[in-house]
């Protein structure tokens, strides 16, 4: 992760969550789409879901553009980094901005399985291999 200042999203509410997953599913949206699609799951006036929106847009999630009169909304971001920033929240408020505290804990209390621990030794091999040759061809250079 890097030292880069993420601006911090506010918190989604369940019905935002669900508009969310819709739209990054899609790509682009119409209010209308959008209720339709969560329809059977969660029943919503027009009116409700553009409240959503608009709530969601404010929140800095969500952008729209206007063609003819519909508002066509798409995701400000993508969804991995709103992931990213919630989880940077996390380890600034409980981990004193430890991202190895975070991952010893999900070690400790068995949150990341055998596979996983492998995958994330991999990754990190990898980038420590690209990082020395990087080095060396610098080292070279001088």
């Amino acid at each position: 992760m890097t030292n880069t200042k993420l601006t911090r999203l506010k918190n989604l509410g369940e019905v935002e969550q669900s508009v969310m997953d819709y739209i990054w599913s899609r790509g682009v949206v119409t209010a209308e789409s959008c209720r339709e699609a969560l329809a059977s799951t969660r029943s919503m006036k027009g009116s409700t879901i553009r409240t959503v929106l608009r709530r969601l847009e404010e929140k800095g999630y969500v952008t729209h553009e206007v063609q003819g009169r519909t508002f066509i909304y798409k995701a400000s971001h993508r969804r991995q980094n709103v992931a990213v920033r919630a989880v940077k929240s996390i380890i600034d408020r409980f981990c004193g901005g430890s991202a190895e505290e975070l991952v010893l804990g999900m070690v400790d209390n068995e949150v990341l399985d055998h596979k996983q621990l492998q995958r994330l030794a991999r990754k990190i091999a990898e980038r420590n291999d690209g990082a020395n040759v990087s080095v060396g061809k610098k080292e070279r250079r001088s």
